[in-house]
C-alpha cells in the first residue's frame, strides 16, 4: 500500500476555472499624489498629452489675453472714451463703467432718494436673519410674513407719495409686523420663550386659560402698533415713478415678485391639473399649454399692447405691473409642471396611507405629499427660478430701463459713444454670480432637506 496520503480537496472543474470571475479592482488610495493624477488623467496616451498640451496652450493665451486687455491696459479713470483711446488704444475702458455704475444699479430713480432703495433691500436681509438663528422658535413664520407682508413696505419705499387708508394700515402692519418678528427672536434667544408666552406672562395671564392667552398678544400688537402709527402716521416720502425704475433695482424687483408668485401658482396649477373636476382640471391644462406654447417676449408683448384694448376707456395700467403679471403667468406655467412631476415620484401609498388616517385632501397634500415632491424637485425648481431672473432682460424689449438697457445705453451716450463690449462684460459677470450664488444654495439646500437620490456627489 502506497504512503501516499489522498487528497481531500474536491475536483475543480474547467468551466469553474475558466469562467471564474476577476477579482475586483482595488480602488484607488487616497493618498495618490498630482503627479500620478495627472499621468492617469492627462497623460496617459500620447493621444491625450497632445490633447492636453493644445487645451493648456489655449488656456494661457486666452487668460494672458485677457488680463493684459482688462487689468494690465485697462484704463480705470477718464471722463470719455476718447480719453480711454488715447491712454490705451488696446485696454478695457472700465472708466466707463465706473461713471455709470450708479445708473446701472438704480436706472433713473433720482439720487436723492436712492437710500429708500438701499433701506427696503436692507429691512429684508434683517427681516429674515432671524431664519438662521437656532433657538428662535416658529421660524416658517418670517418666511411667510417676507413673502406675504414685506412687500408692502418695500413697494412703499420704491414708490412714496401719498397713501390711503390701505396702504396706511398696510404700511404699518409691516413695520408693526418686523418689531414683533424681532422681539420674539430676542426673547427666544436670550430666555427661550418667545413673544406670544413673554406676553402672557407680563399680564398676569399665566393662569388664564389657554384660550384667553391670544388676547395678551393682540393687547401687545395693538400698543406697538398705536407707537409706530405716532412715529410713522404721517410720514410721507417724495413719490417715484415707475417709469424711473431701473437697473439691477429693477431686475431684483420683477424677478423677486416673479419667483414668489410662481411657485404657490405653479403648486395650485399642478393640483388643478391632477384633480378629479373636469371643469378645473380642463382650465389648468389650457392655462399651462396654451402659455407654454408660445415664448415669454410674446407674453410681454400681449401684456403690453393687446390688454390695454381690451379694458374701458380711461382705464390705464402701469407698464411695470403688466410685465410683472405677464411674467409671473408664464413661469407658474412652467413652475406647474414642474411640481407636477414632483408629485408623480410620490408613491400612490403614501396618499393612502394619509386617507387611512383620516387625513383629508388638503392635509394630505400639504403633510404628506407636497413636502416631499418640492423635496426631489429642488434642482428643477431654483433651475426656473435662475432662468426666470435671466429671462427679465426681455422686459427691455418693451422699454422697461432694466440693467440689459442700462448697460446698452452707455454705448450711445456721447461721451462714451462704442462702449459695448466692457458694460456687457460687466453685466455678465453680474448674472454669472448671482446665478451661480443660487446654484450652489440650491445645493445646500438639497443637503439640508435631504432631496436627490444622493446628497453628496
Amino acid at each position: 500500500m502506497s504512503d501516499t496520503p489522498k487528497s481531500t480537496a474536491s475536483p475543480v472543474s474547467a468551466d469553474a476555472i475558466i469562467f471564474q470571475p476577476k477579482p475586483a479592482k482595488a480602488p484607488p488610495s487616497e493618498t495618490v499624489g498630482p503627479i500620478h493624477w495627472m499621468r492617469e488623467n492627462l497623460f496617459y496616451s500620447w493621444l491625450s498629452t497632445a490633447i492636453t498640451l493644445i487645451g493648456l496652450y489655449f488656456i494661457y493665451t486666452t487668460v494672458t489675453g485677457l488680463y493684459h486687455w482688462g487689468v494690465a491696459d485697462a484704463v480705470w479713470e477718464a471722463s470719455s472714451r476718447r480719453e480711454c483711446l488715447d491712454q490705451s488704444p488696446h485696454g478695457a475702458c472700465w472708466a466707463g463703467i465706473s461713471a455709470w455704475y450708479n445708473s446701472i444699479i438704480y436706472g433713473r430713480y433720482p439720487d436723492e432718494e436712492q437710500w429708500r432703495i438701499n433701506l427696503a433691500f436692507g429691512l429684508l436681509i434683517f427681516w429674515m436673519l432671524p431664519i438662521w438663528l437656532e433657538k428662535v422658535q416658529t421660524r416658517a413664520w418670517f418666511g411667510i410674513s417676507a413673502v406675504l407682508i414685506f412687500p408692502f413696505l418695500a413697494g412703499y419705499l420704491f414708490a412714496g407719495g401719498a397713501r390711503g387708508w390701505f396702504m396706511q394700515f398696510a404700511l404699518l402692519g409691516a413695520i408693526v409686523t418686523l418689531i414683533c418678528n424681532w422681539l420674539h427672536a430676542v426673547l427666544c434667544v436670550l430666555t427661550g420663550n418667545g413673544l406670544p408666552k413673554t406676553a402672557v406672562a407680563l399680564l398676569g395671564m399665566t393662569n388664564k386659560p389657554d384660550r384667553l392667552h391670544k388676547y395678551a398678544l393682540a393687547t401687545v400688537v395693538v400698543v406697538i402698533f398705536a407707537i409706530v402709527y405716532a412715529f410713522f402716521g404721517s410720514w410721507e416720502p417724495v413719490q417715484v415713478k415707475t417709469n424711473l425704475w431701473g437697473g439691477l433695482f429693477l431686475t431684483f424687483v420683477i424677478a423677486g415678485i416673479g419667483i414668489t408668485v410662481s411657485l404657490p401658482m405653479g403648486i395650485l396649477l399642478a393640483l388643478a391639473r391632477r384633480s378629479e373636476l373636469p371643469a378645473v382640471k380642463v382650465l389648468a391644462v389650457s392655462f399651462i399649454e396654451l402659455v407654454r406654447s408660445v415664448p415669454l417676449i410674446t407674453v410681454l408683448f400681449m401684456a403690453v399692447t393687446m390688454v390695454p384694448l381690451f379694458l374701458p376707456q380711461g382705464v390705464e395700467l402701469n407698464k411695470l405691473v403688466q410685465a410683472i403679471v405677464g411674467v409671473c403667468l408664464f413661469f407658474s406655467a412652467y413652475m406647474a409642471e414642474t411640481v407636477r412631476g414632483g408629485l408623480q415620484v410620490v408613491a400612490v401609498g403614501q396618499t393612502e396611507a394619509a386617507k387611512s388616517l383620516g387625513l383629508g385632501y388638503w392635509k394630505t397634500m400639504y403633510l404628506v405629499v407636497l413636502p416631499q415632491a418640492l423635496k426631489a424637485m429642488i434642482p428643477n425648481i431654483v433651475s426656473n427660478f435662475i432662468a426666470l431672473f435671466k429671462d427679465t432682460t426681455l422686459v427691455s424689449i418693451i422699454g422697461l430701463y432694466d440693467m440689459l438697457l442700462m448697460l446698452k445705453a452707455i454705448g450711445r451716450n456721447s461721451s462714451w459713444i462704442g462702449l459695448h463690449h466692457e458694460p456687457l462684460i460687466f453685466g455678465a459677470a453680474i448674472y454669472f454670480i448671482i446665478c451661480f450664488a443660487m446654484s450652489k444654495y440650491s445645493q445646500h439646500l438639497e443637503n439640508v432637506v435631504g432631496g436627490g437620490a444622493s446628497n453628496k456627489r
